[in-house]
């Protein structure tokens, strides 16, 4: 009888910004266009001092003092030179091969995480963006397809939705967000992780820029990571 490890899993939820995208973060290269950081925004919602929405629209409001009207289309052209994580053509063309399911569960932007879904042929993308005026002009109403702080609760849905188990599961991601996501899964993922706290809460560590090291630990094929039981709360 196969062990639990060598099971292939049936699903995989990635984070998108600093894993699938070779950036850290697609708000910020927004940011960066105009030349302006979130820094103060970031640090009170990190604080729990203001929500998700509060924060996008801090963010918008930033954006427009260098465009008042900004619109959909402008985040697709600003965004459209950032470039995918290499290997990730390489892995998503391994997973579909073995029917693997897939979903991209990001706070980022969704206009960048659509473009890279259809690019992939990711089965499900949930990312965030904004309501949009008969213009296409961003307004003060954000969309949270995913709360920054409880994408594990996102990745759950998807799992009753899809009718899938946790030991069906993996996720991958970077940062402490992501621990969400490893905690609903039976494999974790640790793709270029931020800080220790990824690194102890993952199951396999992939410290190489390169996402065909991460088709050994979601397949249980071809080069393997480091791996490491993942530690307790």
């Amino acid at each position: 009888m196969r062990s639990l490890w060598a099971m292939t899993v049936s699903f995989v939820a990635f984070d998108m910004d600093g894993t699938l995208l070779d950036v850290s973060s697609s708000w910020a290269e927004v940011h960066r266009f105009f030349g302006e950081k979130n820094t103060e925004a970031l640090q009170l919602f990190l604080d729990d001092r203001i929500d998700d929405q509060e924060f996008m629209r801090r963010d918008l409001e930033l954006w427009r003092r260098h465009r008042p009207h900004i619109t959909e289309d402008d985040l697709v052209s600003i965004l459209a030179s950032v470039p995918l994580m290499p290997g990730a053509h390489e892995l998503f063309d391994a997973l579909h091969t073995r029917g693997i399911r897939t979903a991209i569960v990001s706070g980022g932007l969704d206009v960048i995480a659509q473009r890279i879904g259809r690019e992939l042929g990711i089965d499900r993308v949930l990312a965030n963006g904004f309501v949009l005026d008969g213009h296409g002009r961003l307004t003060d109403e954000g969309i949270i397809r995913v709360p920054i702080k409880r994408k594990g609760d996102v990745v759950a849905g998807l799992q009753r939705e899809f009718g899938l188990s946790v030991s069906e599961c993996a996720a991958v991601g970077n940062s402490q967000i992501d621990v969400a996501m490893f905690e609903r899964s039976r494999i974790a993922v640790a793709f270029l992780p931020e800080d220790e706290h990824v690194r102890r809460r993952a199951t396999h560590i992939v410290t190489e820029k390169d996402l065909r090291r991460v088709i050994g630990p979601l397949t249980e094929e071809g080069p393997r990571a480091s791996k490491s039981p993942r530690a307790g709360p």
